[in-house]
């Protein structure tokens, strides 16, 4: 095994590196990962910005990725993948790759699936435009599925850490279960007793995921107007990677992003206490990233100065800049 290069940018827990992830993992000691969690470029017919390929060209690529992480995770560890939903191209019917990645996954590959996932954007504008806009013969898609892999069939998992709000409802009946509530047996003749009103810090959460993706503000896309270029087309929002490593890892875990983009899921990382790796091959990419570990105050100079370096291919200690900050405050 070579030693890890070094990276473009770092914290105190992590660092984000320029390179093919592929070449990058192979880097790292086997079964030494406890959660790989990403959102890798879709299977869209239309090229975007950020690279894509063809549907059919897409699975086989992916799976060489996959093939590695299998070799890197712990025992106990977890890759969790977004996928967002395709059409077929010139029709309103839909395609089953990332379906067909999911199953390739585990026959071929001998991954699990522990759980399927379904995020739902609220936000997601109308598309695709053809069908939805123009023609008006399909609803608009909302839904990315998240499929949950795991290297054996007893991942690590604490769903405490990742429970949902009570409703009004549910705390009305923790204060007063006797007055709110008349236990009943159901048509299938489960009794239901009172023993669920207990307070359990908050309700199990469901696998349909809830969650906007609608930033507007925010240290990074400040700093990427600051320096004058456009941020990732294809950002997730941070409440999606944290959902997971909540629930997937402990705090000192080591957590990985193999398509880096705009690293949320190190930004998250970082605030839960787990060391991080982040891999992105474009340096434009990773150094517009680096923006969301800054505080707010930095003046413009030391943004463009941040940017300029590690595209350049300096190493930059993030914690530097941090201090920086500290001092125009």
């Amino acid at each position: 095994m070579k030693r890890l290069r070094t990276p473009a940018y770092y914290t105190l827990r992590g660092g984000t590196y320029i390179g093919d992830s592929r070449e990058l993992l192979e880097e790292l000691p086997d079964s030494s990962v406890n959660l790989v969690v990403t959102s890798p470029p879709f299977a869209l017919q239309r090229q975007k910005e950020y690279g894509n390929l063809d549907q059919h060209e897409y699975i086989d690529w992916f799976l060489e990725f996959g093939r590695i992480v299998h070799r890197k995770l712990r025992d106990d560890g977890s890759f969790v993948v977004d996928f967002g939903g395709a059409y077929m191209k010139g029709v309103p019917a839909r395609s089953l790759y990332n379906f067909r990645v999911l199953i390739r996954m585990v026959d071929e590959l001998g991954f699990f699936l522990a759980e399927d996932f379904y995020w739902f954007n609220p936000s997601k504008l109308p598309s695709p435009i053809e069908w939805v806009n123009k023609r008006k013969l399909r609803v608009k898609d909302s839904i990315n599925t998240v499929w949950w892999f795991s290297k054996t069939e007893w991942p690590k998992s604490d769903i405490t850490k990742v429970l949902a709000p009570y409703s009004d409802r549910m705390k009305k009946l923790i204060e007063d279960p006797d007055n709110f509530y008349t236990p009943k047996i159901r048509p299938s003749g489960h009794d239901i007793g009172k023993g669920f009103a207990k307070d359990n810090g908050g309700s199990i959460p469901s696998n349909l995921l809830q969650i906007s993706n609608s930033e507007s503000n925010g240290q990074y896309l400040s700093g990427c107007k600051t320096v004058g270029i456009k941020g990732h087309p294809a950002r997730f929002p941070a409440k999606l990677p944290e959902f997971f490593i909540r629930m997937l890892t402990e705090p000192d875990d080591l957590v990985i992003d193999i398509f880096g983009g705009s690293n949320t899921t190190g930004k998250v990382a970082e605030s839960e206490g787990r060391r991080w790796m982040t891999f992105e091959a474009l340096p434009e990419y990773v150094a517009a990233s680096a923006f969301r570990f800054l505080e707010k105050g930095i003046d413009a100079g030391k943004i463009q100065d941040l940017y300029n370096k590690i595209v350049s291919g300096k190493s930059v200690n993030i914690e530097d800049y941090r201090k920086q900050t500290a001092l125009v405050l």
